[in-house]
């Protein structure tokens, strides 16, 4: 018996963006107010389609359903990293999605790899591409605990070289777009068909010889319905959305089909808002319907093999019409936003780091000769210490590819070169390409990976490498004339950005006058310990002497440092470092400490001179998120007076401000300013109380409304929001509290009250849980007779009601 088929992939993926020296995201202002654009699109989009809403007729929840579950998805490994860390219940979630769907889809999981960190591999060279390839599929099995049965190549970028490749590692199927297709027959029959148009059949599988004994399933997406779904609204309803797959088979055929789509995942709610929930609908829809089943690729694979051979474009990609041209070239693709600019710099850009790659390569080649046993395969190999970087974990790893035992000299050395192999490959990310301008935030980003090559490289080779790499940089010219070229970016970006230990030192010793560290600290990747540190304080004026021993936890680099730091009080901070030797701290400790009980100012910096010379940092040292926490310390004061004086202003001329917004007239800009100062502070304050002040709540809206306040509303929605799930949470460990159900019930009921927006999806997410887990007892003990329960049973069904949630009884 035929079938109807319908598969939906998401390709889950976001740009790496981690200081290379740090290992982890700066705060990203851009994204506010989400500390950066990973956490934003997280909210927006990976959390919601792991708990997506279907909504009944009345616009109620009647069911939360992770989307995941039920269609095809890649995530980037370089994203999955950071949501361990960083959004761990949304990480469960996606590793239980591809639990469920094997017992879903015939033992066929629904997730599949992708090459590790989104190069465009055509444009490669063979040994990144086999890495590339290789530390995709083992960052995969790490993860989904499984072998993958297909992988998502970076932009759909295809040749034939990387397809051999993956099948040598036993990927069996890619996808890509129609349009990339060149050929098509039926298996065993001379005669080709040409569909280089994007005419080819998307229903069905088909096989890419690769050579005698190696092919590779290739699945063709429906181009139009992809190409609808992204850009043209089909999600604005799941209804319609849903009939369109349905409507793509064709009736007359005998053999099973299959419709499929691919697109972004960020389509489904970061790019469309409510994308995750027109997603579940037709997911749904088809699931519950008789017209088509939900699979995925593999499970389709086993039960229909392909019959048709084709030939691939190769050098293609799916986003873009010139081929690969978009990564290495101004071939005309590009954002849309300014089309006066050129991408001139793309060229020159791609020749800087292929020069720098190679350079890399033959000095990493040359210095592992005698070092590793297969320079090559300890690279690829090296995927497992990034999964891992336990100590015992990297001694396993040394011992099996070092042609000597492991000590401190040779762990260093092989870390370091394998770092320089690692940060060699992040910076062909493609998004540094695929935007308009050399300025923008991704290609800094692998302009910055270029840096910490150089730097490692630097170290290890001892000899010049940045030099020759920036005047090929310079190569590449901006649109914005301030920015000039990519060596101006380099110096005015990256190495202010660039870390070593010492840098680090710093950070530590200024960070620790606002920052109780405890005797061991993490702090982004270096570990720090403290052995020593002395202080004094006069007035305003404080200082402090210590030493402490930093160690790198990528490279496992240490070494000590000693350090005196001086704060005259405001932003006004000096530190100076060196490595440690006890006669010089001793000395410097106690000569600075000395002169600094005299009050002699002049003195303390004549002695930062001696003993520091050029070694000196200031809170411009800091790493960009403490910089932040210690400018906001310092400005607290300034802050609280300059609000001091708005509020003044503000409270003497309100009810003038209400005049002139009652007769339509236009407020002067300065007692605007003044009101949304005020206003939004206020706002802001109360709605970060424990507990809230509902009668101070209600007059603050009232007074914005009467006196044509605007809101913030995005920094209201995001505390608010915040202070509310934390309720929800305490709740949902305590589900008996009355006192906490009633709080978070009057919350909920004040935040659909505002003038804007507030997100109750994890609110919903908690009262849906408990719905399905404690309702049905509660309503046991209530008809019962238990006053509390009966009261719990109707708090909680009003709850349900103001968050649109169907209530129970309902089902």
């Amino acid at each position: 018996m035929t079938q109807h088929n319908i598969c939906i992939h998401g390709h889950f993926y976001q740009p790496p963006r981690e200081n290379p020296w740090l290992e982890e995201i700066e705060i990203q202002d851009s994204a506010h107010p989400y500390h950066d654009w990973n956490a934003r699109i997280t909210a927006e989009c990976y959390t919601r389609n792991a708990a997506a809403r279907i909504l009944d007729e009345k616009e109620r929840i009647v069911r939360i359903t992770n989307n995941y579950a039920r269609m095809s998805f890649n995530f980037g490994p370089t994203l999955l990293h950071w949501m361990a860390q960083n959004s761990p219940e949304v990480y469960a979630a996606i590793l239980e999605a591809d639990r469920r769907s094997r017992k879903r889809f015939s033992g066929h999981g629904s997730a599949i790899a992708q090459a590790y960190n989104h190069m465009i591999l055509p444009l490669a060279n063979t040994a990144d591409r086999t890495t590339q390839i290789l530390w995709g599929i083992r960052d995969f099995q790490h993860r989904f605990g499984r072998a993958p049965e297909g992988m998502w190549l970076p932009e759909a970028a295809v040749d034939l070289e990387t397809l051999a490749i993956m099948a040598e590692m036993g990927i069996t199927f890619a996808i890509l777009s129609p349009y990339q297709a060149s050929r098509v027959r039926p298996m065993g029959v001379d005669g080709w068909s040409d569909v280089s148009d994007g005419s080819i059949d998307p229903r069905m599988p088909y096989v890419q010889q690769l050579s005698a004994n190696r092919s590779m399933v290739i699945f063709f997406y429906d181009g139009p319905i992809s190409r609808d779904v992204a850009f043209n609204g089909l999600l604005n309803n799941g209804e319609a959305f849903a009939g369109r797959l349905l409507a793509a088979f064709e009736e007359e055929r005998d053999d099973n089909q299959l419709v499929h789509i691919a697109t972004d995942g960020e389509t489904f709610g970061h790019h469309h808002r409510y994308g995750d929930m027109a997603l579940a609908y037709a997911l749904e829809k088809i699931d519950s319907g008789n017209s088509a089943r939900l699979t995925n690729y593999g499970e389709f694979l086993e039960k229909q093999p392909p019959t048709w051979e084709v030939e691939i474009k190769e050098n293609t990609a799916w986003s873009c019409a010139h081929g690969v041209e978009r990564w290495r070239s101004d071939c005309g693709c590009q954002s849309g936003r300014r089309p006066d600019w050129n991408q001139s710099w793309r060229e020159p850009l791609r020749n800087a780091l292929d020069w720098l790659r190679d350079a890399l390569a033959e000095a990493f080649v040359e210095n592992s000769r005698d070092f590793f046993a297969d320079p090559w395969q300890a690279r690829n190999d090296y995927i497992e210490v990034i999964l891992d970087r336990s100590t015992e974990n990297i001694d396993r790893f040394l011992k099996r590819h070092l042609t000597a035992p492991p000590n401190e000299t040779n762990r260093l050395r092989a870390l370091k070169l394998l770092e320089v192999q690692r940060q060699a490959m992040l910076m062909y990310t493609s998004c540094g390409w695929f935007f308009d301008e050399l300025s923008g935030i991704e290609t800094v980003q692998v302009i910055q990976y270029a840096g910490r090559a150089v730097q490692l490289a630097e170290e290890l080779f001892e000899s010049e490498i940045e030099t020759p790499f920036l005047e090929k940089l310079a190569a590449a010219k901006s649109n914005i004339p301030k920015h000039k070229d990519g060596r101006h970016i380099y110096e005015k970006w990256v190495k202010p950005s660039s870390v070593d230990l010492k840098k680090a030192a710093a950070h530590y010793a200024i960070s620790s006058f606002f920052e109780d560290y405890p005797q061991t600290v993490s702090i982004y990747c270096y570990f720090i310990e403290n052995l020593d540190n002395r202080s004094a304080e006069a007035g305003k004026a404080k200082i402090a002497v210590g030493r402490a021993q930093l160690t790198s936890q990528i490279t496992r680099e240490t070494a000590q440092f000693h350090y005196a730091v001086f704060h005259m009080g405001d932003h006004s901070i000096s530190c100076g470092i060196s490595r440690f030797d006890e006669k010089a701290y001793s000395r410097m400790a106690d000569e600075v400490l000395g002169v600094f009980d005299k009050s002699d100012i002049p003195g303390v910096f004549r002695c930062f001179g001696k003993y520091f010379q050029d070694a000196i940092y200031s809170l411009m040292s800091l790493f960009r998120d403490e910089q932040r926490k210690v400018l906001n310390t310092i400005l607290e004061a300034t802050t609280t007076d300059a609000l001091a004086m708005y509020r003044q202003l503000y409270d003497n001329h309100v009810s003038l401000m209400r005049f002139i917004n009652d007769s339509s007239s236009r407020i002067p800009k300065a007692l605007d300013v003044a009101g949304e100062i005020v206003v939004n502070s206020d706002l802001n304050r109360e709605f970060d109380r424990e507990v809230f002040d509902y009668d101070a709540i209600h007059t603050l809206i009232e007074d914005a409304e009467r006196a044509g306040i605007a809101l913030d509303a995005d920094t209201l929605e995001f505390t608010l929001r915040n202070r509310l799930e934390q309720l929800a949470r305490k709740f949902q460990a305590a589900p008996d509290d009355l006192d906490l159900l009633d709080r978070l019930a009057r919350g909920v009921e004040l935040a659909v009250e505002l003038p804007f927006l507030v997100r109750f999806q994890e609110i919903q997410n908690i009262h849906y849980t408990l719905g399905q887990k404690k309702y049905a007892d509660f309503r046991a003990r209530a008809d019962e007779g238990d006053d509390d329960a009966r009261q719990w049973v109707a708090t909680f069904l009003h709850l349900a009601e103001v968050l649109k949630i169907r209530p129970p009884t309902d089902e």
